[in-house]
């Protein structure tokens, strides 16, 4: 009686589901929707493929419809890539879209600049949705734009195994005596494909993989204009006794025609201002005669890594018109350097904007150190003269840390950490404007600190709280630091130290303003 009923179920499922037509599908072409006509591709290098775009198709319809057609205009040489109904390919049939349903098109592309317009170095398709010949096709654009560049990329030999070992840099070695390495290589003067690699021009990108090493006894010039991006975990190293020589020069238009800019090489909007897409700046113990003028720095993990000095009196790194921001760590990390800068500005870092740690010499005149990261615990400035190691901490001289006529203010409520464990502990702050909002008095004794009496603060203006001595930046979120007309530093510098034009190459005349920027009206 059991199988009886089961099989009289059965049959009573069956010949209702026959009667109904939901998933009939009617082959019709247009009447679609989209999202958008044009999917515009951001920036790409060629031979790097881009991000994956969404192109959403609506069927408003009631009816089920196939879609006989759908496919890229190009067919299969096109350079694009899409992705339907979780498909790879280029051509597709029957593709079936329910009543009143949508569905997803991803796109991708990898071209070279072989393949693109030569007027404008555009690459274009167009999805097409029916076929040509049918007066109701639909379509939809696409479009991106391909940039050629000098690729820097450590060699790699295949192994038996079908894994690769890569070329990799020597770092020395570590506490068990093991060797430090880093995947990498060392810039040529006559590399066959692309030239002397120690000179970047602005004639094109240049993109690097891994690590880009300057060798010992040689200078990599770097000239007005320049752009330089680096894949993640990839960098920058000048080795002992190199040096590197950035020759930006002032813009005068919004497309910062003379600025040179080290940044990722994700060029999506959506990247622009991402923290820690890449690694670092690293100038090791011994690099000598650095110096840096109009350089922008986004989005690495470290801006500037200075591991030691050169050893003279003479400042290791010298920075102008420097602009470093979106660091996950620190703006300019230095142990034991010695570093001068003017019209130096930075924002947006993990823990710190600078941090002069384990003793060193620095000096700063007219610079802007901002930390607007969303964190209670980080900081503008840090000065410390020891390390931790395993045996104990490490004490090195503090020798001298000036800061002149500079800001020092962030979101969290102290912009300034000193940390003291030698005896030679060596600052002074001339003129500068300084967030120290101290509300439960955790410092009040603390000599290091002690703003009002301390001869090593010279006429400083202290922010106590969030209403009293502000710097009015435009919009210190999106790195906008121009102080505004209400601004305290605004006329309250020491003139004595403003012999330069300021960083956007304003002249500083009469009463002159902290920082890096001198006032003028903005919009």
């Amino acid at each position: 009686m059991r199988r009886l009923l089961l099989l009289l179920l059965i049959g009573l499922v069956v010949s209702v589901t026959s009667c109904r037509n939901d998933f009939d599908f009617e082959s019709k072409t247009g009447g679609l929707e989209f999202s958008k006509d044009t999917v515009y591709l951001d920036t790409v290098f060629t031979d790097i493929g881009s991000s994956t775009y969404t192109l959403k198709v609506y069927n408003r319809s009631d009816k089920n419809i196939s879609i006989p057609s759908l496919r890229l205009k190009k067919g299969t040489a096109s350079k694009y890539r899409l992705m339907v109904d979780g498909m790879a390919g280029q051509v597709f049939e029957d593709v079936e879209l329910l009543a009143k349903d949508s569905m997803y098109i991803f796109v991708s592309v990898t071209a070279e600049v072989a393949d693109v317009n030569p007027t404008d170095f555009l690459y274009t398709d167009q999805i097409l949705f029916g076929e040509e010949t049918n007066s109701n096709h639909q379509k939809v654009e696409l479009v991106t734009l391909i940039q050629d560049a000098y690729f820097i990329y450590p060699g790699r030999v295949q192994n038996p195994d079908e894994s690769y070992t890569y070329d990799e840099l020597n770092l020395g070695i570590d506490g068990n005596g093991d060797p430090i390495t880093i995947r990498g290589r060392f810039l040529e003067e006559s590399n066959p494909v692309n030239g002397n690699e120690l000179h970047w021009s602005n004639t094109k990108p240049y993109v690097i993989y891994g690590y880009a090493a300057v060798p010992s006894n040689k200078t990599l010039v770097v000239d007005a204009g320049a752009r330089i991006h680096f894949h993640a975990e990839s960098g920058l190293i000048v080795a002992n006794n190199a040096s590197i020589h950035v020759n930006g020069g002032n813009s005068t238009t919004a497309a910062l025609e003379n600025e040179v800019i080290f940044e990722g090489d994700r060029l999506e909007p959506d990247f622009s201002e991402v923290p820690g897409q890449w690694g670092t700046i690293w100038l090791t113990q011994g690099s000598t005669n650095n110096q840096i003028k109009n350089l922008t720095i986004k989005n690495a993990t470290v801006g500037i890594l200075v591991s030691g000095n050169d050893g003279t009196s003479t400042p290791s790194l010298t920075l102008e018109n420097t602009q470093i921001y979106n660091c996950s760590n620190v703006g300019i990390l230095a142990r034991t350097g010695n570093i001068e800068g003017k019209n130096t500005v930075i924002n947006n870092c993990g823990q710190a904007a600078f941090a002069g740690s384990y003793g060193g010499s620095y000096d700063f005149t007219h610079c802007t150190f901002a930390n607007y990261w969303a964190s209670s615990t980080q900081t503008c400035i840090i000065l410390d003269d020891y390390i931790e190691t395993e045996t104990g901490e490490q004490i090195e001289a503090l020798t001298s840390a000036n800061f002149k006529n500079c800001i020092i203010y962030g979101s969290s409520n102290l912009g300034l950490s000193l940390k003291k464990r030698g005896t030679v502990f060596e600052y002074n702050f001339d003129h500068c404007l300084i967030k120290f909002a101290d509300y439960s008095n955790q410092f009040a004794n603390n000599t290091l600190y002690q703003f009002s009496v301390n001869p090593r603060f010279v006429n400083c203006l202290i922010a106590t709280n969030s209403t009293v001595n502000k710097p009015d930046f435009k919009d210190a979120s999106n790195n906008e630091l121009i102080i505004g007309e209400d601004s305290a530093a605004k006329g309250t510098a020491n003139n004595i130290y403003s012999t330069f034009n300021d960083i956007l190459n304003n002249s500083r005349s009469g009463a002159t303003d902290i920082g890096a920027y001198n006032w003028i009206t903005f919009e």
